[in-house]
Protein backbone atom coordinates (compact mmCIF):
# COMPACT_ATOMS: atom_id res chain seq x y z
CA UNK A 1 0.00 0.00 0.00
CA UNK A 2 1.27 3.48 -0.83
CA UNK A 3 2.59 5.75 1.87
CA UNK A 4 -0.06 8.49 1.84
CA UNK A 5 0.97 10.20 5.08
CA UNK A 6 0.33 13.92 5.18
CA UNK A 7 -1.67 13.89 1.97
CA UNK A 8 -4.77 12.61 3.80
CA UNK A 9 -7.54 15.21 3.59
CA UNK A 10 -10.92 14.20 4.94
CA UNK A 11 -14.18 15.52 3.51
CA UNK A 12 -15.21 18.45 5.72
CA UNK A 13 -18.49 19.48 4.04
CA UNK A 14 -21.21 17.65 2.11
CA UNK A 15 -22.88 20.86 0.92
CA UNK A 16 -22.81 21.81 -2.76
CA UNK A 17 -22.42 25.56 -3.27
CA UNK A 18 -24.99 27.10 -5.68
CA UNK A 19 -23.05 30.38 -5.83
CA UNK A 20 -20.26 28.78 -7.87
CA UNK A 21 -22.75 28.19 -10.70
CA UNK A 22 -24.40 31.61 -10.62
CA UNK A 23 -23.38 32.38 -14.20
CA UNK A 24 -25.05 29.32 -15.72
CA UNK A 25 -28.61 29.18 -17.10
CA UNK A 26 -28.86 25.46 -17.85
CA UNK A 27 -29.89 23.40 -14.81
CA UNK A 28 -27.63 20.51 -15.84
CA UNK A 29 -24.63 22.82 -16.27
CA UNK A 30 -25.31 24.41 -12.89
CA UNK A 31 -25.31 21.02 -11.18
CA UNK A 32 -22.24 19.98 -13.15
CA UNK A 33 -20.34 23.06 -11.99
CA UNK A 34 -21.46 22.60 -8.37
CA UNK A 35 -20.57 18.93 -8.17
CA UNK A 36 -17.24 19.33 -9.96
CA UNK A 37 -16.30 22.22 -7.67
CA UNK A 38 -17.24 20.19 -4.59
CA UNK A 39 -15.24 17.17 -5.74
CA UNK A 40 -12.19 19.29 -6.46
CA UNK A 41 -12.36 20.90 -3.02
CA UNK A 42 -13.25 17.87 -0.90
CA UNK A 43 -12.13 14.59 -2.48
CA UNK A 44 -8.72 12.96 -2.75
CA UNK A 45 -7.28 10.26 -5.01
CA UNK A 46 -8.25 6.79 -3.75
CA UNK A 47 -4.77 5.51 -4.59
CA UNK A 48 -2.42 8.03 -2.96
CA UNK A 49 -4.58 10.45 -0.95
CA UNK A 50 -3.56 13.60 -2.84
CA UNK A 51 -5.99 16.27 -3.94
CA UNK A 52 -7.26 15.88 -7.49
CA UNK A 53 -6.68 18.49 -10.18
CA UNK A 54 -9.52 19.62 -12.39
CA UNK A 55 -8.96 19.35 -16.13
CA UNK A 56 -9.92 22.16 -18.48
CA UNK A 57 -13.59 22.27 -19.46
CA UNK A 58 -15.02 19.97 -22.14
CA UNK A 59 -12.10 17.55 -22.11
CA UNK A 60 -13.41 14.37 -23.81
CA UNK A 61 -11.33 11.93 -21.78
CA UNK A 62 -11.76 12.87 -18.11
CA UNK A 63 -12.75 15.53 -15.58
CA UNK A 64 -9.99 15.13 -12.98
CA UNK A 65 -6.37 14.04 -12.75
CA UNK A 66 -4.28 12.87 -9.81
CA UNK A 67 -0.97 14.75 -10.25
CA UNK A 68 0.85 12.10 -8.20
CA UNK A 69 -0.48 8.84 -9.71
CA UNK A 70 -1.35 10.28 -13.14
CA UNK A 71 -4.76 8.59 -12.90
CA UNK A 72 -7.77 10.07 -14.70
CA UNK A 73 -11.26 10.32 -13.21
CA UNK A 74 -14.67 11.17 -14.61
CA UNK A 75 -17.58 12.39 -12.48
CA UNK A 76 -21.20 11.32 -12.95
CA UNK A 77 -23.80 13.07 -10.79
CA UNK A 78 -27.44 12.26 -10.18
CA UNK A 79 -30.19 13.66 -7.97
CA UNK A 80 -31.85 10.28 -7.44
CA UNK A 81 -30.31 7.03 -6.23
CA UNK A 82 -27.52 5.52 -8.32
CA UNK A 83 -29.14 2.12 -8.49
CA UNK A 84 -29.12 0.51 -11.91
CA UNK A 85 -27.88 2.71 -14.77
CA UNK A 86 -26.19 6.05 -15.42
CA UNK A 87 -26.31 7.59 -18.89
CA UNK A 88 -23.06 8.57 -20.57
CA UNK A 89 -21.90 9.80 -23.96
CA UNK A 90 -21.25 8.07 -27.28
CA UNK A 91 -21.15 4.27 -27.07
CA UNK A 92 -18.15 3.69 -29.34
CA UNK A 93 -16.14 6.44 -27.63
CA UNK A 94 -16.86 4.92 -24.23
CA UNK A 95 -15.79 1.43 -25.33
CA UNK A 96 -12.56 2.85 -26.77
CA UNK A 97 -11.87 4.71 -23.53
CA UNK A 98 -12.44 1.85 -21.09
CA UNK A 99 -10.40 -0.59 -23.17
CA UNK A 100 -7.43 1.78 -23.54
CA UNK A 101 -4.36 1.90 -21.29
CA UNK A 102 -5.44 5.37 -20.10
CA UNK A 103 -8.96 4.33 -19.06
CA UNK A 104 -10.44 6.63 -16.40
CA UNK A 105 -11.95 5.64 -13.08
CA UNK A 106 -15.48 6.93 -12.41
CA UNK A 107 -16.91 8.84 -9.48
CA UNK A 108 -20.67 8.40 -8.98
CA UNK A 109 -22.23 11.16 -6.87
CA UNK A 110 -25.79 11.38 -5.59
CA UNK A 111 -27.13 14.64 -4.14
CA UNK A 112 -30.51 15.50 -2.62
CA UNK A 113 -33.03 18.34 -3.06
CA UNK A 114 -31.09 20.47 -0.56
CA UNK A 115 -27.91 20.07 -2.64
CA UNK A 116 -26.27 17.88 -0.03
CA UNK A 117 -24.10 14.95 -1.11
CA UNK A 118 -25.77 11.72 0.01
CA UNK A 119 -23.55 9.14 -1.65
CA UNK A 120 -20.22 9.19 -3.44
CA UNK A 121 -18.29 6.17 -4.60
CA UNK A 122 -15.48 5.59 -7.05
CA UNK A 123 -15.23 2.60 -9.35
CA UNK A 124 -11.61 2.01 -10.40
CA UNK A 125 -10.85 1.78 -14.12
CA UNK A 126 -9.91 -1.89 -13.80
CA UNK A 127 -13.56 -2.78 -13.08
CA UNK A 128 -14.75 -1.43 -16.41
CA UNK A 129 -15.29 -4.04 -19.10
CA UNK A 130 -17.49 -3.78 -22.22
CA UNK A 131 -20.10 -5.95 -20.48
CA UNK A 132 -21.11 -3.15 -18.10
CA UNK A 133 -21.62 -0.63 -20.92
CA UNK A 134 -25.03 -0.86 -22.61
CA UNK A 135 -25.64 0.50 -26.10
CA UNK A 136 -28.68 2.78 -26.29
CA UNK A 137 -31.05 3.07 -29.24
CA UNK A 138 -29.94 5.50 -32.00
CA UNK A 139 -31.55 8.93 -31.95
CA UNK A 140 -34.57 9.25 -34.22
CA UNK A 141 -34.24 10.73 -37.71
CA UNK A 142 -36.02 13.86 -36.51
CA UNK A 143 -33.44 14.51 -33.77
CA UNK A 144 -30.74 17.14 -34.18
CA UNK A 145 -28.08 14.41 -33.98
CA UNK A 146 -30.02 11.77 -35.90
CA UNK A 147 -28.51 8.30 -35.65
CA UNK A 148 -26.23 9.15 -32.72
CA UNK A 149 -25.76 6.18 -30.37
CA UNK A 150 -25.27 6.82 -26.69
CA UNK A 151 -24.56 4.43 -23.84
CA UNK A 152 -25.45 3.67 -20.25
CA UNK A 153 -23.17 2.46 -17.48
CA UNK A 154 -24.79 -0.55 -15.83
CA UNK A 155 -23.97 0.40 -12.25
CA UNK A 156 -26.04 -2.56 -11.04
CA UNK A 157 -23.36 -4.80 -12.59
CA UNK A 158 -20.51 -3.25 -10.57
CA UNK A 159 -19.67 -5.60 -7.67
CA UNK A 160 -19.51 -4.29 -4.10
CA UNK A 161 -15.71 -4.45 -4.15
CA UNK A 162 -15.77 -2.00 -7.08
CA UNK A 163 -17.95 0.52 -5.24
CA UNK A 164 -15.49 2.33 -3.01
CA UNK A 165 -17.55 4.72 -0.92
CA UNK A 166 -16.30 8.08 0.30
CA UNK A 167 -19.80 9.02 1.47
CA UNK A 168 -22.55 6.50 2.19
CA UNK A 169 -26.05 7.56 3.22
CA UNK A 170 -24.70 10.94 4.28
CA UNK A 171 -21.86 9.50 6.37
CA UNK A 172 -18.22 10.18 5.46
CA UNK A 173 -15.91 7.16 5.51
CA UNK A 174 -12.32 7.54 6.77
CA UNK A 175 -9.95 8.25 3.91
CA UNK A 176 -7.65 5.47 5.11
CA UNK A 177 -10.47 2.95 4.55
CA UNK A 178 -11.11 4.33 1.05
CA UNK A 179 -7.45 3.91 0.06
CA UNK A 180 -7.21 0.49 1.69
CA UNK A 181 -10.22 -0.77 -0.28
CA UNK A 182 -8.81 0.67 -3.51
CA UNK A 183 -5.49 -1.15 -3.12
CA UNK A 184 -7.18 -4.38 -2.08
CA UNK A 185 -8.32 -4.95 -5.70
CA UNK A 186 -5.54 -3.09 -7.54
CA UNK A 187 -4.24 -6.47 -8.76
CA UNK A 188 -6.99 -6.36 -11.41
CA UNK A 189 -5.26 -3.50 -13.23
CA UNK A 190 -2.46 -5.78 -14.36
CA UNK A 191 -4.79 -8.14 -16.22
CA UNK A 192 -6.12 -8.01 -19.76
CA UNK A 193 -9.84 -7.63 -20.50
CA UNK A 194 -10.61 -11.35 -20.61
CA UNK A 195 -8.71 -12.07 -17.39
CA UNK A 196 -10.35 -9.13 -15.60
CA UNK A 197 -13.77 -10.21 -16.81
CA UNK A 198 -13.36 -13.70 -15.38
CA UNK A 199 -11.94 -12.49 -12.07
CA UNK A 200 -14.67 -9.89 -11.60
CA UNK A 201 -17.39 -12.42 -12.43
CA UNK A 202 -16.02 -14.89 -9.88
CA UNK A 203 -15.60 -12.10 -7.28
CA UNK A 204 -19.23 -11.16 -7.86
CA UNK A 205 -20.29 -14.77 -7.30
CA UNK A 206 -18.32 -14.84 -4.04
CA UNK A 207 -20.12 -11.66 -2.94
CA UNK A 208 -23.49 -13.23 -3.71
CA UNK A 209 -22.77 -15.90 -1.07
CA UNK A 210 -22.87 -13.08 1.53
CA UNK A 211 -20.55 -14.66 4.06
CA UNK A 212 -16.85 -14.46 4.96
CA UNK A 213 -16.09 -18.12 4.29
CA UNK A 214 -17.22 -20.47 1.52
CA UNK A 215 -16.48 -23.79 -0.12
CA UNK A 216 -15.54 -24.81 -3.62
CA UNK A 217 -18.80 -26.72 -3.88
CA UNK A 218 -20.73 -23.53 -3.19
CA UNK A 219 -18.87 -21.83 -6.02
CA UNK A 220 -19.72 -24.71 -8.36
CA UNK A 221 -23.38 -23.70 -7.88
CA UNK A 222 -22.60 -20.72 -10.14
CA UNK A 223 -21.39 -22.99 -12.96
CA UNK A 224 -24.42 -22.45 -15.23
CA UNK A 225 -24.42 -18.70 -14.54
CA UNK A 226 -20.75 -18.38 -15.48
CA UNK A 227 -21.31 -20.59 -18.54
CA UNK A 228 -23.90 -18.09 -19.77
CA UNK A 229 -21.46 -15.21 -19.26
CA UNK A 230 -18.64 -17.09 -20.99
CA UNK A 231 -20.29 -19.30 -23.65
CA UNK A 232 -16.98 -20.05 -25.40
CA UNK A 233 -15.54 -21.72 -22.30
CA UNK A 234 -16.49 -25.38 -21.86
CA UNK A 235 -14.41 -26.05 -18.74
CA UNK A 236 -16.13 -23.86 -16.18
CA UNK A 237 -15.19 -25.76 -13.03
CA UNK A 238 -11.45 -25.76 -13.73
CA UNK A 239 -11.75 -22.07 -14.60
CA UNK A 240 -13.46 -21.35 -11.26
CA UNK A 241 -10.62 -23.12 -9.42
CA UNK A 242 -8.07 -21.14 -11.45
CA UNK A 243 -9.69 -17.80 -10.59
CA UNK A 244 -9.86 -18.70 -6.90
CA UNK A 245 -6.13 -19.48 -7.03
CA UNK A 246 -5.45 -16.09 -8.64
CA UNK A 247 -7.55 -14.37 -5.97
CA UNK A 248 -5.71 -16.24 -3.24
CA UNK A 249 -2.30 -15.31 -4.69
CA UNK A 250 -3.44 -11.66 -4.90
CA UNK A 251 -4.44 -11.62 -1.23
CA UNK A 252 -8.15 -11.23 -1.92
CA UNK A 253 -8.83 -14.67 -0.45
CA UNK A 254 -7.07 -16.98 1.96
CA UNK A 255 -7.05 -20.77 1.82
CA UNK A 256 -8.68 -22.04 5.03
CA UNK A 257 -8.56 -25.80 4.39
CA UNK A 258 -9.08 -28.21 1.51
CA UNK A 259 -11.87 -26.78 -0.65
CA UNK A 260 -12.54 -23.94 1.80
CA UNK A 261 -11.76 -20.22 1.36
CA UNK A 262 -12.09 -17.01 3.36
CA UNK A 263 -12.30 -13.40 2.26
CA UNK A 264 -9.44 -11.35 3.66
CA UNK A 265 -11.78 -8.32 3.97
CA UNK A 266 -15.45 -8.78 4.82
Amino acid sequence: MHNMGRHFNHITSLALRPEVAAGYKSASKKVGKMTETWLGEQVVCPSCGRRLRHYEANRPVADFLCPECRLDFELKSKKGPISTTVNDGAYRTMIERITSEAAPSFFFLQYDAEYMVRNLFVTPAHYFTPEIIAERAPLKPTARRAGWVGCSILTKAIPASGRIYYVRDGQVRPTEKVCEQYHHTAFLSGRNLEQRGWLIDVMTCVERLRKPGFTLQEMYAFESHLAQLHPDNHNIRPKIRQQLQFLRDAGYLTFASRGCYKLTHY
